[in-house]
């Protein structure tokens, strides 16, 4: 009887303090997850690509991976983290150091054809504002981008 007890109890200590598994992305898969929308979009149209983009259980999110797409003005649309984003005029958007994120992104995807921008932001996964570096490509009048947190 205490041998099953104690038994019981390190199995709940062992799986009550587990660290969630999960790959920690790295820049590469950010660029590959970016590619690999750009692809989908010019093969399969916004229309079709967009909601899967923004599908958290879609081909365009991994853990804490994810595929936003802004129009050069700052609109958000679509977006894999958090689907209620997708609309909204984000322009004036700030990280927690007040950095215009969202600004200084479309800006910089009107300049240049592909880039990397570091900012902070909520990690979807540990909901923790962290570093995040965001590659982007541009597509017509959109910038394309997934990131990946800083540990």
């Amino acid at each position: 009887m205490h041998r099953t007890l104690l038994f019981t109890v390190a199995a709940v200590i062992a799986v009550s303090t587990a660290v969630p598994a999960f790959a920690q992305a790295s820049k590469d898969d950010a660029v590959a997850m970016v590619k690999k929308a750009v692809a989908a979009i010019k093969a399969d149209g916004a229309d079709k690509t967009y909601p899967l983009i923004s599908d958290r259980a879609g081909p365009f999110v991994r853990d804490d991976l994810y595929v936003v797409v802004y129009q050069l003005d700052g609109k958000v649309l679509s977006h894999g983290a958090n689907a209620k984003f997708v609309g909204k005029d984000m322009i004036d958007a700030q990280d927690v150091d007040g950095k215009l994120y969202v600004k200084e992104r479309v800006e910089l995807a009107a300049k240049q054809p592909s880039f990397w921008q570091d900012y902070k932001f909520v990690n979807p996964v540990s909901k923790k504002v962290e570093p995040k570096e965001m590659y982007c490509e541009r597509l017509d009048n959109t910038a394309v981008c997934a990131g990946v947190y800083k540990l």
